[in-house]
């Protein structure tokens, strides 16, 4: 080894032995054995910023609270601070290389961070990379520490980010199909039940109907979120809090809550908290409710835009994109199907939670980090589909009006509408002629002279089909 090589390492020590480190790394030694130990997913810690903000904000909490009790003189916990604040800022997430799944209930992610705070904050002190005698990863960034309570708390508070960004994404959509619904308020259309068709409806009410389901997600992601605000900081390794000052858990939780915004709340019970996973199995369970409903409006979506000449064409959504390599001038409602494939995704990661909750051993859950990778995917993908529905899908959605009435008037199920005015026995013979002769409703009430044109036309506007109402009355 050349002179020129040595000057771009240094020599760090673990348990397990002395390792060489790149010199211009800020991780060490254990986020080295880490990348080496799980090339899994080549999705490491940098591509979550809000993991790495949220881990940031933990040590920035730990070392005010540890420097308020006396444990860590002012010069360590400024330096600390002062890093924590440049990464919360967006410094240095490429040196975040750990894969995000991981063995070691997410030591390996804790100890990226405290190597990472630490050696930054060696440089802020006047100190070289590496030099723990002055600032250590364990002594002094994860005083008062735990991989246990400190790692589930980054989750949350990234899962609470995540949340609240798919909330918004979720209320954007919502917001459009509001105002499709209203756009298409007096668009008269057969309903369908069991793809048959069943009574008249708006097509208005059919996009109110996607409207409310997402509104109503919104409140159940709000109910499941406020769960995720319960935190073990302070329980350290099991719970029982050993190595911790008495006052640190709440001084520690109260300077995090100043710090990320967030009115936490520590468990009643710190054993149980940190062996406890449920939260994250709720969050997931609202997330498939999300998923599963959505994907219900992307099918009917394709459904009611299939054709054009020889499916349902009731409505337009806008082109995309080419259809084909083969097929000139075919257009596929790419959209709803990747929000489709994103949901069958979503639902596939609830199921690896689940697992991964029910594994967990004794005082400790070790399957944490696949928790988090399918949460975060979950949350993260949901966000960008409601995104691209919305943009891509429904601002641009037309209504093939003249199909649509023209499918009521041809329909037998308006017959059910007709029953107070010509009688359920001249209904049912209405019916059967309809059925066997093809031809429509309308056009063979008028030929029976069972209606008058006007009287029809007023009994099939949308205000007296669409909702209950009291008879007409014709002079």
């Amino acid at each position: 080894m050349t002179i020129s090589d040595i000057a771009k390492i240094r020599v760090e020590h673990d348990l397990i032995g002395d390792r060489d480190v790149p010199a211009s790394a800020y991780y060490g030694v254990h986020t080295l054995r880490a990348v080496e130990n799980f090339p899994i997913t080549g999705q490491t810690l940098r591509e979550s910023a809000d993991l790495i903000a949220s881990l940031a904000a933990i040590k920035q909490a730990a070392a005010q609270a540890n420097a308020s009790l006396g444990l860590l003189d002012r010069a360590r916990a400024d330096a600390i601070i002062a890093a924590c604040i440049e990464i919360r800022d967006g410094a240095l997430h490429d040196q975040f290389v750990v894969d995000l799944i991981q063995g070691g209930a997410g030591t390996s992610t804790n100890m990226n961070a405290n190597e990472v705070i630490a050696n930054r904050a060696l440089e802020i002190m006047g100190y070289g990379r590496g030099d723990y005698q002055h600032l250590h990863p364990n002594e002094h960034v994860n005083l008062s520490q735990s991989t246990n309570d400190v790692y589930p708390t980054a989750l949350k508070l990234a899962a609470w980010i995540g949340v609240h960004r798919l909330v918004d994404a979720m209320a954007v959509l919502r917001r459009s199909f509001e105002a499709k619904a209203i756009e298409f308020a007096d668009v008269l259309k057969m309903g369908r039940t069991q793809l048959q068709d069943a009574v008249p409806m708006t097509l208005g009410q059919e996009f109110g109907t996607y409207a409310l389901m997402l509104a109503e997600d919104e409140a159940r992601l709000a109910e499941a979120v406020s769960l995720i605000r319960e935190i073990n900081l302070g329980a350290t390794a099991i719970g029982t809090g050993i190595t911790a000052h008495p006052h640190y858990a709440a001084l520690v939780r109260e300077r995090l809550s100043a710090i990320v915004g967030v009115d936490l709340v520590t468990s009643p019970d710190l054993v149980e908290a940190t062996q406890d996973c449920g939260s994250f199995v709720q969050l997931s369970g609202v997330l498939k409710r999300v998923a599963v409903k959505l994907s219900k409006t992307c099918n009917d979506l394709r459904l009611l835009s299939s054709g054009p000449r020889a499916g349902l064409n009731e409505i337009n959504l806008p082109a995309r994109q080419a259809g084909s390599s083969i097929m000139p001038g075919k257009v596929n409602p790419v959209i709803p199907e990747v929000v489709n494939q994103v949901a069958f995704e979503v639902i596939g990661n609830d199921v690896t939670i689940t697992m991964a909750a029910e594994a967990g051993q004794l005082q400790l859950n070790a399957f944490e980090p696949v928790i988090f990778y399918s949460l975060y995917r979950s949350l993260s993908h949901l966000t960008n589909a409601c995104l691209t529905l919305e943009a891509n899908c429904i601002q641009g959605i037309t209504a093939n009006r003249d199909r649509l009435r023209q499918t009521v008037e041809q329909s037998i199920g308006i017959v059910t509408a007709l029953n107070p005015y010509i009688g359920y026995r001249n209904a049912t013979e209405v019916a059967l002629e309809a059925h066997h002769s093809g031809r429509g409703v309308y056009e063979i009430l008028l030929e029976r002279g069972l209606m008058q044109k006007e009287h029809l036309d007023a009994v099939l506007r949308p205000e007296t089909l669409t909702r209950p109402s009291e008879k007409l009355s014709f002079s």
